[in-house]
């Protein structure tokens, strides 16, 4: 019973068993047949929201493609119109330079003597290089007459190519003869129009630069605007025509604009290549024309180093300008016939240096915010002590004989030694050495230039030191950045020009002179950002507007804020520009002309002359004769020279003077009577003190400063036309303005 029992309890459980499993098998089939069913259900919907999408898409694409074509009319009309302006803005400068310069000398109205006179600072020996070129029979005379010149320098054969940058003269001659212009035009006006072209395409590139970094061709025109009405102290092309900075900045212009394309993150390849190429074309030929331009080069690779440096650019773009700059600088050494200069430059020094930095230090730019800034640290001291190690090496090798000179001159220049040197302190009384005056601020401010740059300078600097925070703490870069983050500083394009104004403004501070590198893209920086809706949107974010929508304020700031500036500067400044194509100036100078015109007729065409250097680039120019000096500053050697013939004007014996002369080959003597007679508030910085000071004439009692010798000042003893001056000098030719007196070949006693 028992038994039985048992064996129909496991039957029960059995069947009880199975029934589960089938119950549980049922079950399983249903619940699959309803997820079937239920998948079917979803994938006829998704198959019906599919074909209900494309049918969307069908008629959506349409209006897609309409958008698109309306969009790229647009982009294209804006891009046509920008450079049909930027061009039109060019032409028109260069036509206003013409005219002012055509009033300013009635150039037009005078002869060709007088015409060569009005290239003033001694720059007219440039022009006499370019007129040797074309007298020349063939180019290939001309050039190598002018590589073994014995014509220019009393008793040297020079290199006039490599010494005085002569390219453009070549290049001007070349052109001039190959379009065959002697009909059409005289060889001067062909002269001076290729100068203001190249005005031209300055002003384009300026426009251009100011339009890349603000998306908007307003800016462009109000950096030109504001250009023009600061000529005085953006250019020199109107005084000294034949410059080689009126020459070189036009491509340095060029080669900023097509960098600053370069830098921009949202730019296709073949644009990249594009702005690449040009680049390396206009560095090589601004390295070619000016024999400052490595210097210039090297402030802007420093600007790139500090980019790089802080993660702000990517570095495939550093060192591909590494690249450039090196091919370029190489290009232009062999060009320059293997002049030393170029190797010893500080640019290949930096190249050199930045290299040799991140090969051992390629984990510069990884690890917390501490170790990074140690890194960073580290890094800028191996690439200056590398830089500085490599440079004395070089200068070591080389026969560089400037670098002992620059580096006396810093001294006394800062104050940080004193000397007695003439040509040191010659320079350093030059304008262009001095320290800015007030007045320059005091244009800039009324112009309404300086208040909005130091606005646009102070929001780009704080945007970038917040970029540079951010990549310290690890923070990576973004190629594509919204119009709302308001993050002006993330754009490398705006923080290269932040540290290129910052550089640049740090040496007009320091010397007068490179007001001119400094002043226009102070002019095209500021109208960026007064025209830039990024820049108004940055400073909107860190206000934290609430009450208004700053991205409608930016684009209406960006907009209201250029017009109002440009409508005041076309009120006030307009009929002040187009006076200056009224007014006639008189530029006359009656007695230099006399002078030029008994050399040509009187003096022998192998006589040599001494006199001050810019004297003597106007005779070089006029007269073609040999000189003792070349109004050059960047060359020590003939610097040297100028301190001889000055010797005129100082506390000098007849004796002295004679032999001083003598060693020159000297035949003529001219005295000035403007320095001889020299009337300046700073008595320092006449010529006659500064001789004073260097032959140890000089007695200072009380903090007053006395001149004594037991010789008379020369210039004026041999007017009076006495023994024993009339024994060694002889006067030939004399007027208000000079005296010329030959050099006796002869000694007669005279008592």
């Amino acid at each position: 019973m028992t038994e039985l029992r048992c064996r129909k309890t496991e039957t029960l459980n059995g069947s009880n068993e199975v029934d589960e499993v089938q119950d549980r098998r049922e079950e399983t089939e249903t619940n699959d047949a309803k997820n079937d069913s239920e998948d079917e259900t979803d994938e006829q919907q998704s198959n019906d929201e599919e074909i209900s999408n494309q049918e969307s898409e069908a008629s959506d694409e349409p209006e897609r493609k309409c958008r698109r074509k309306s969009t790229f009319v647009q982009r294209l009309v804006r891009g046509v119109f920008g450079c049909v302006a930027a061009v039109a803005c060019g032409v028109l400068y260069a036509a206003y330079l013409s005219a002012y310069h055509d009033r300013k000398f009635w150039f037009s109205a005078r002869q060709e003597l007088e015409r060569e006179i009005t290239f003033q600072a001694g720059s007219g020996m440039y022009y006499y290089y370019y007129k040797k070129m074309l007298a020349a029979p063939s180019f290939q005379r001309g050039f190598y007459e002018l590589t073994a010149d014995n014509r220019t320098v009393s008793g040297q054969t020079i290199n006039a190519v490599e010494r005085l940058s002569l390219y453009p003269e070549l290049l001007t001659s070349l052109t001039y003869k190959l379009l065959e212009c002697e009909d059409m035009v005289e060889p001067i006006y062909f002269y001076i129009g290729t100068v203001f072209g190249l005005q031209a395409v300055y002003v384009t590139a300026l426009f251009i630069s100011s339009w890349v970094l603000s998306r908007t061709w307003v800016a462009g025109m109000l950096a030109v605007a504001w250009y023009v009405i600061n000529r005085p102290d953006t250019t020199r092309v109107d005084d000294t025509v034949p410059l080689r900075e009126n020459w070189a900045l036009p491509y340095f212009s060029c080669q900023v604009a097509a960098l600053t394309g370069y830098l921009c993150n949202n730019i296709s390849s073949a644009t990249e290549t594009l702005c690449y190429l040009m680049m390396s074309a206009v560095t090589f030929i601004f390295l070619l024309v000016w024999e400052h331009s490595h210097y210039v080069i090297f402030i802007q690779a420093l600007c790139l180093f500090l980019l790089d440096s802080f993660d702000l650019v990517p570095p495939r773009k550093v060192a591909d300008m590494h690249k450039l700059y090196l091919t370029a600088l190489l290009s232009a050494y062999w060009c320059q016939f293997q002049n030393p200069a170029l190797l010893s430059s500080p640019l290949l020094s930096l190249l050199f240096g930045s290299v040799l930095a991140r090969y051992f230090q390629q984990n510069m730019k990884r690890g917390p915010v501490i170790a990074r800034i140690i890194k960073l640290f580290l890094h800028f001291y191996l690439v200056f002590t590398t830089s500085i190690t490599f440079n004395y090496l070089i200068k070591k090798l080389l026969p560089v004989t400037e670098s002992d000179f620059i580096l006396k001159f810093l001294e006394a220049k800062f104050g940080l030694n004193s000397t007695t040197d003439f040509v040191t302190n010659f320079l350093l009384c030059q304008d262009g050495f001095q320290r800015p005056g007030q007045d320059l601020f005091l244009r800039l401010t009324q112009a309404s230039v300086l208040p909005f740059y130091f606005l646009v300078l102070a929001v780009c600097l704080l945007s970038t030191l917040e970029i540079i925070y951010k990549r310290l703490r690890g923070q990576p870069m973004k190629d594509q950045l919204k119009f709302e983050d308001g993050r002006i500083g993330e754009h490398p394009e705006v923080t290269y020009h932040v540290f290129h104004t910052l550089l640049f403004g740090g040496l007009a501070l320091l010397f007068d002179g490179t007001k001119y590198l400094w002043t226009p893209y102070v002019c095209m920086f500021t109208a960026f950002g007064v025209c830039s809706p990024k820049l108004w949107m940055t400073l909107f974010k860190w206000v934290n507007l609430k009450s208004l929508d700053p991205v409608v304020l930016s684009l209406t700031l960006s907009t209201s804020v250029p017009t109002i500036i440009c409508f005041s500067l076309w009120r006030e400044y307009c009929p002040r520009v187009m006076s200056e194509l009224v007014d006639l100036q008189e530029f006359y100078d009656p007695d230099t002309v006399e002078l030029i015109n008994w050399i040509k007729t009187q003096a022998p065409i192998a006589a040599v002359f001494a006199g001050s250097p810019q004297l003597l680039g106007t005779v070089k120019l006029c007269s073609g004769s040999i000189v003792t000096s070349l109004p050059l500053y960047s060359d020590i050697s003939l610097l040297r020279r100028t301190e001889d013939p000055f010797q005129v004007y100082a506390m000098r014996s007849p004796e002295e003077v004679y032999k001083i002369l003598t060693s020159q080959k000297t035949n003529y003597v001219i005295i000035e009577e403007a320095i001889c007679n020299e009337l300046s508030l700073y008595r320092g910085c006449r010529i006659k003190d500064l001789l004073d000071i260097s032959n140890g004439h000089v007695v200072y009692d009380k903090g007053e400063m006395y001149s004594f010798s037991k010789h008379r000042r020369f210039c004026s003893e041999i007017k009076m036309n006495y023994s024993p001056y009339t024994n060694y000098f002889t006067r030939v030719f004399w007027n208000r303005s000079y005296h010329v007196y030959k050099v006796n070949s002869v000694i007669s006693f005279q008592y």
